[in-house]
């Protein structure tokens, strides 16, 4: 791996990017939309919207990343980018952390806009902070990052990369405590969530929400996180193919 050949993949992703209008809308616009949808929707039960905010913060970033990242990854494939990036002197694992690195900063500015709208005009309270808030959002826009890298080598088609969602993320969108709490669950699907690192990236929130003294369960639900996100990458640059047939 080389960092300068990650960082300038990086740097061509977000140039790139910065002339999508489209998708920076639907990064740094939507989540804010949804957040505040959210919170008029349980306008009559605003203890419910602050416990269930911070977690809805924690996933949005996910599922967006998710979604752009395979989407973008499979139009570097289709179009050829990908066998010009690789007559070049970068490795995949390169190009995956560079788009990892690229996405990651994007759902930075993503948590600070989307955080701002939730502690600020929502007025939402969390006891472990701002900072360990913004920290696990990140974290979980680099997991949705890692995903879509990885998933996108298997889709042949946009159409296909947008069906990995309703197969691999609502799946783990269900169990992962955001409806009921796990241990309410049926077993096996108690098993499901504890292999699922969505699971620990709304636990992490749950944890910043709840207490203002963040211990050992924070750190650990976050090194699941940033563990998961790197295997997803290392599995990724060892499937991607060059391009669809």
């Amino acid at each position: 791996m080389s960092p300068r050949n990650t960082l300038a993949t990086a740097s061509r992703v977000l140039q790139q990017l910065g002339h999508d209008h489209r998708t920076v809308a639907l990064l740094f616009v939507a989540p804010p939309m949804l957040l505040t949808v959210m919170k008029f929707v349980f306008q009559d039960k605003p203890l419910l919207f602050q416990s269930v905010g911070p977690m809805l913060l924690g996933i949005f970033p996910m599922i967006m990343m998710f979604l752009i990242t395979s989407i973008v990854t499979l139009r570097e494939r289709t179009r050829g980018t990908l066998d010009r990036l690789m007559t070049m002197p970068a490795s995949k694992i390169d190009f995956l952390f560079g788009y990892a690195l690229a996405f990651s900063f994007l759902g930075l500015c993503q948590a600070l806009i989307a955080g701002g709208v939730l502690l600020g005009p929502l007025q939402v309270t969390v006891l472990g902070g701002a900072l360990p808030t913004l920290l696990a959002v990140v974290l979980a826009a680099f997991l949705g990052t890692s995903l879509g890298l990885f998933l996108s080598a298997f889709a042949t088609s946009e159409f296909q990369a947008i069906q990995f969602m309703p197969a691999f993320i609502f799946p783990q969108l269900l169990t992962c405590g955001l409806f009921t709490a796990r241990t309410d669950m049926a077993r096996p699907l108690q098993w499901f969530a504890d292999v699922m690192p969505l699971t620990y990236s709304v636990d992490a929130m749950k944890q910043v929400t709840m207490h203002s003294n963040l211990g050992t369960d924070y750190v650990r639900d976050l090194f699941i996180v940033v563990l998961s996100g790197i295997v997803a990458l290392i599995l990724g640059s060892i499937t991607i193919r060059r391009q669809t047939k």
